[in-house]
């Protein structure tokens, strides 16, 4: 018997069982007070509407929303909640807090395979970062695709690196139906397995790439469009591939990844790690790390919006990397250096930086719902047959009740943006009711107010401001009836008064 087989011994159903409850428990308990939020931005626009469209009418490209590149996985999964429990917002709320609690799982078993050389317990200060990671707290409850693809990524690593090759197979084809962009995983693996030669091994990871290539012919064969839709297409690669934006969406990844929210602490006890041990010296360390920076490079050269949430697969990869460098340390910095990280995790969660982020990074995603559920109550009760004019995704919202924001559908009208060139062209139809709200991350203290800032996102992101109060009074004709506001977000309505 080997040494890593001794290691490695069986171990029983019941003790996975305990930690999955144990993690479970942590997770569900931080969400308690979320599981009735509404959904959010994409959650509503995007997958929500198109599982409510396998649930309803079987149909795996999205008839009520814009179709996609997205594979169904995550959709088909919810549908299929739905099917036994019933429709409802907390059961697609429990649905992937039931995921990720699994999640935290495989991190805690990744984290005891990878650091098999540290000493402590490494795979629970992992998980310790992980659960405090706001990112990871608010995709975890979230109907999104990228907390389920962390799932399937770091389980199907831990499979691969057990040498459990025909589970892990199987688990690339659940990562591929879950988000393409986790094609690079099994891609990763064959090159592996081809480089020692061992290719009736490698071959096993086919069906990933078949999988794969199946959904996108059935996209094709449905809307003629291999990726679901031009737009779509557009956005995501020949924008996002302009040399500027590509450049500055790396910059952004390694800001976000080692940089804020305290993550620096955990950056310097790597690089601290690599210079003076040996603990990254081994295969599972750098079969980890080219996936890291493969993912990394891809969502940051694909995907206009180039939302961290992306980056959510490499989290768990990067707090156990953490973890084990943490390990190397001594005592007197070790401690310390745990609780300043975990504690600038945690301040994260509630503390917005000073340039535009994306709302669902921390939980100014729930301040973003609460004012958008007040105005969507409020034109209720006050406009409910007038035409509403607003811009996506607060159009998705009140449209359709089952979102969560509204009692009966509102007739609202979309505008591609809130701009005020945009909404100039509005005033020869005289909107009787318009809302506005700050889709931009611009507190009055942010980067934004710099006129360089203003003119190079101009230049490259198509910025411009909201229309202002003003500027709606004075272009449309229209008076403030209701304004809410909370931790620098706000939502305002307005109305034509009737003579």
């Amino acid at each position: 018997m080997t040494a890593s087989t001794e290691s490695r011994r069986r171990i029983r159903p019941l003790v996975y069982a305990y930690f999955f409850v144990m993690f479970a428990t942590i997770v569900l308990a931080s969400h308690a007070s979320l599981v009735t939020l509404p959904y959010f931005w994409d959650e509503h626009g995007q997958f929500v509407a198109a599982a409510l469209d396998i649930l309803h009418d079987g149909a795996w490209v999205p008839r009520s929303t814009v179709p996609n590149v997205h594979p169904p996985g995550v959709m088909a999964y919810l549908a299929a909640v739905w099917r036994v429990c019933g429709y409802s917002i907390p059961a697609t709320r429990l649905a992937m807090l039931a995921l990720a609690s699994l999640g935290v799982l495989f991190t805690f078993l990744l984290g005891i395979e990878l650091c098999r050389r540290a000493t402590g317990a490494p795979a629970f200060i992992a998980v310790l970062f992980l659960v405090a990671d706001p990112l990871f707290d608010t995709q975890a409850m979230m109907a999104q695709l990228d907390m389920p693809a962390m799932v399937f990524t770091v389980a199907a690593l831990l499979f691969y690196l057990q040498r459990r090759y025909e589970v892990a197979a199987v688990t690339c084809v659940a990562l591929v139906l879950t988000k393409e962009t986790g094609v690079i995983l099994p891609l990763l693996f064959v090159a592996d397995l081809v480089r020692q030669r061992r290719l009736a091994t490698a071959a096993l990871f086919v069906p990933a790439f078949v999988a794969l290539g199946a959904w996108l012919l059935y996209l094709r064969s449905a809307t003629g469009y291999i990726f679901g839709d031009p737009g779509f297409t557009h956005y995501n690669v020949g924008y996002a591939l302009n040399p500027v934006r590509a450049s500055l969406a790396l910059l952004r990844r390694f800001y976000f990844l080692f940089i804020s929210d305290f993550r620096w602490i955990g950056a310097v006890a790597i690089v601290a790690a690599l210079r003076r041990t040996r603990i990254f010296r081994s295969r599972a360390w750098a079969i980890v790390g080219l996936f890291a920076a493969g993912h990394i490079l891809l969502v940051s050269l694909l995907g206009g919006a180039a939302l961290e949430r992306y980056l959510v697969p490499v989290l768990p990869l990067l707090y156990c990397a953490v973890a084990a460098a943490l390990t190397a340390l001594s005592a007197r910095w070790r401690v310390p250096a745990i609780i300043a990280m975990t504690a600038g995790l945690v301040a994260g969660m509630f503390v917005n930086p000073p340039f535009p982020f994306p709302y669902e990074n921390n939980l100014a995603m729930v301040d973003f719902v609460r004012l958008h559920e007040e105005a969507a109550h409020f034109v209720e009760s006050h406009y409910a047959g007038a035409k509403v004019y607003t811009a996506w995704p607060l159009t998705s919202a009140l449209r359709r009740p089952e979102f969560g924001y509204v009692g009966h559908p509102i007739r609202a009208v979309e505008t591609s943006d809130l701009h005020e060139s945009t909404l100039r062209a509005l005033a020869p139809v005289h909107p009787e009711v318009l809302i506005l709200y700050s889709r931009t991350w611009e507190p009055q203290w942010g980067v934004l107010r710099f006129r360089p800032v203003q003119s190079f996102l101009r230049r490259y992101y198509e910025y411009e401001p909201e229309m202002s109060p003003d500027e709606a009074h004075g272009v449309l004709g229209l008076e403030p009836m209701a304004r809410w506001s909370s931790r620098g977000q706000w939502v305002e309505v307005f109305a034509r008064t009737r003579e």
